[in-house]
């Protein structure tokens, strides 16, 4: 939308004062009895709290809460000093506040969960997230859910505990969120690896259907090339229809955009 002058963006290039940045980690699956012990020493030895998220290839409630269940019981019975509790989508609305609000009050050491907990959370005392399977995500959820932690002012850590082999887009991904917390970096890197779909269209992923322009490589070039786009629907209508017509025969209406 940017691209066609529909939206403006504003650019805000630093951390809320008082939070820091998330230090980042990849670790196999194969390594899960040192991430427990991980969580054991976060959450006992230095008082904090922990998020363990559950993830599914497919987007189910159903599944994601089974998945989330086995696992909550997995870690109640490694974690025995530690108060875990579970939260998910097909809990009622009543049933997830309680959890959360206990977590929120430091009655439960660990938290584990679903992607529910994506928006909305802000437990700064919570200062360890580990995500099961991120290499399922995309970019954009893995850093919305590493959001969750570094809310406070104390050194936080997200552990992305990967399934082995790992695609070479999955590699890539992960690799993305060890090395950035930035989220301009991280949506441009997604950008590339996704490509941009239709902007036209509903095609969310793939290469757009330009001609010569690759948004990445010419955004430098976007605000001449808007102002040029106005200055011909202005002074030369017809001309700027033909275009239109000649490019984008299914889409004239965007002539008045």
């Amino acid at each position: 939308m940017t691209a066609y002058a529909d939206l403006d963006t504003s650019v805000i290039d630093e951390l809320p004062p008082g939070r820091t940045p998330v230090t980042t980690v990849a670790i196999p699956d194969t390594r899960r009895t040192d991430i427990i012990d991980r969580v054991h020493h976060a959450c006992i030895t230095e008082g904090r709290q922990a998020y363990w998220v559950c993830t599914l290839i497919e987007e189910s409630e159903l599944l994601e809460a089974q998945a989330a269940e086995a696992t909550w019981e997995e870690l109640k019975l490694a974690l025995p000093e530690l108060n875990v509790g579970l939260v998910h989508g097909r809990m009622k609305p009543a049933e997830k506040q309680a959890v959360m609000a206990s977590f929120k009050q430091g009655e439960l050491h660990l938290l584990v969960a679903t992607t529910v907990i994506e928006v909305g959370v802000d437990v700064p005392n919570a200062s360890l997230m580990i995500i099961e399977n991120p290499e399922r995500l995309g970019l954009a959820q893995l850093h919305q859910l590493r959001g969750r932690v570094g809310r406070g002012a104390v050194a936080s850590h997200c552990v992305l505990l990967y399934k082995t082999p790992l695609s070479k887009t999955a590699q890539i991904r992960l690799q993305v969120l060890r090395d950035s917390n930035d989220g301009f970096v991280i949506a441009q890197k997604d950008l590339e690896i996704r490509g941009p779909g239709e902007l036209l269209g509903t095609r969310q992923t793939g290469n757009a259907e330009f001609k010569v322009a690759d948004l990445l490589r010419d955004q430098a070039m976007i605000p001449e090339v808007q102002r040029l786009a106005r200055h011909i629907h202005e002074r030369y209508p017809q001309q700027a229809k033909a275009l239109i017509e000649r490019w984008m025969p299914e889409t004239e209406r965007y002539s008045n955009a």
